[in-house]
């Protein structure tokens, strides 16, 4: 989910200072600095794509969210009395993002993430409540009651969990490292919480990582059925063959020389990480880069001519060829290499290296979209090909994807898509 693992909409004239360098309106109104602040904090968070259901109205909550607890659904944080947070002092407002208690004492579950923005400074806080009650409409909806198993049903046992997972402890800062660097470490940890989606969890679902000094840090997990990429120095499977640059152009744009966004990612995308400064960009770039790998990837990926001139003479003598040639030639081209920021490359991308194929599968079930962003005139839309193939020839397609061209990753069976073919159904 660069998944799942969803969620930032429009940056206007900021505070310096905290915010890196963004360049002020005549700040004669500290209130008035407070809510621009608050507002471009709350698109890095992005709230809004949490907290806003399908159709509905921006922050009103409603948006279920799967677990492999259950299902439970985002609450309504605009300003409404009643059935928002019009009545929360900045006091329990705080209490709520940093510490995962609601005004009456209930506990959220950390489908929030608030175990991230508990390490979120106060005045940071501050300027996101002032936003909020100042800048978001007041809208009157309920919040629908979780459906969660037991025993995760029991909120009380939250107690427990935060005595575990819960640290509060600031962004670990250094120095030796640089602004930049600093910066881009308390964005990531803190603020856009890129650890929730991309850090695998344990059996109680608590990160089993929360900064660089942990090799599970940002090294990938799954979220709601997708792979949230490694986000470490691997050079197959993480971020190490891409420069600072294509990062920051990834997150800006939804797309670089090496992939296209799609699925959840291209969500965050669309509604937050396009509008971040090119500052905090570049800084969350230094500090992306900085991390080694995971996996232990060092030696980079190396292109293999020979596939392309047997798919060109229309030698199909392994399973799956024909309907690359068929389905995804066309767009990817015979070597694998696509077309750059338009259709990705599948020789050497990282998602289809990635170990767990959980996305590439639901590509090729439902199809995806790009990221709609500012700076181009249209998103693409990949179909899907659940409707023509069945699960062998899907299987069998990903396959003939997984290994070809220089990629080495591991077959997938047709029992993985069929049963990510039921669950998605199941939802439908």
């Amino acid at each position: 989910m660069l998944f799942p693992a969803r969620r930032l909409l429009a940056a206007a004239t900021l505070l310096a200072g905290l915010l890196g360098g963004i360049a002020p309106a005549a700040a004669a109104d500290p209130a008035a600095a407070d809510v621009e602040r608050g507002r471009y904090l709350a698109r890095i968070a992005n709230c809004v794509a949490c907290h806003t259901s399908e159709g509905g109205k921006p922050f009103a909550g409603g948006l279920p969210i799967r677990t492999a607890a259950g299902t439970l659904h985002s609450t309504n944080i605009t300003p409404d009395a009643a059935t928002g947070i019009g009545s929360y002092t900045l006091a329990e407002f705080d209490r709520a993002v940093r510490q995962g208690v609601a005004r009456d004492g209930r506990r959220l579950y950390p489908a929030m993430p608030y175990p991230s923005y508990a390490r979120m400074r106060a005045e940071d806080v501050a300027a996101l409540y002032a936003y909020m009650r100042a800048g978001v409409a007041p809208v009157s909806q309920r919040n629908p009651e979780a459906q969660m198993r037991w025993p995760y049903s029991m909120r009380s046992l939250l107690v427990v969990w935060n005595a575990l997972y819960l640290s509060g402890s600031p962004v670990r800062t250094d120095a030796a490292k640089g602004a930049e660097w600093n910066r881009g470490a308390y964005l990531v940890q803190g603020v856009a919480h890129c650890g929730a989606c991309h850090t695998p969890r344990g059996w109680l679902y608590g990160e089993k990582g929360l900064d660089e000094r942990s090799k599970r840090f940002l090294s990938g997990a799954s979220v709601e059925g997708w792979s949230a990429t490694n986000l470490t120095g691997d050079q197959i499977t993480g971020l190490g063959a891409w420069t600072r640059a294509e990062i920051a152009e990834f997150l800006h744009t939804g797309r670089n020389a090496h992939a296209t966004s799609f699925g959840p990612m291209s969500t965050v995308i669309s509604t937050a990480t396009q509008y971040m400064t090119p500052r905090d960009l570049d800084a969350v770039a230094a500090y992306l880069k900085s991390l080694p790998g995971a996996r232990g990837e060092t030696q980079p990926f190396r292109h293999d001519a020979s596939t392309a001139p047997r798919l060109l003479q229309g030698r199909y003598d392994s399973p799956g060829s024909r309907q690359y040639s068929q389905f995804c030639m066309p767009c990817h081209g015979a070597d694998g290499k696509g077309f750059a920021r338009v259709f990705p490359p599948l020789a050497g991308n990282p998602t289809v290296a990635d170990p767990d194929p959980a996305s590439l599968v639901n590509l090729l079930l439902n199809g995806a979209v790009t990221a709609r962003v500012n700076t181009a005139p249209t998103d693409y839309h990949m179909p899907g090909y659940g409707w023509t193939l069945d699960n062998q020839e899907l299987a069998n397609l990903l396959t003939f994807i997984r290994g070809n061209w220089g990629n080495r990753a591991a077959p997938v069976s047709e029992a993985a898509v069929a049963v990510r073919r039921r669950e998605l159904e199941a939802t439908r």
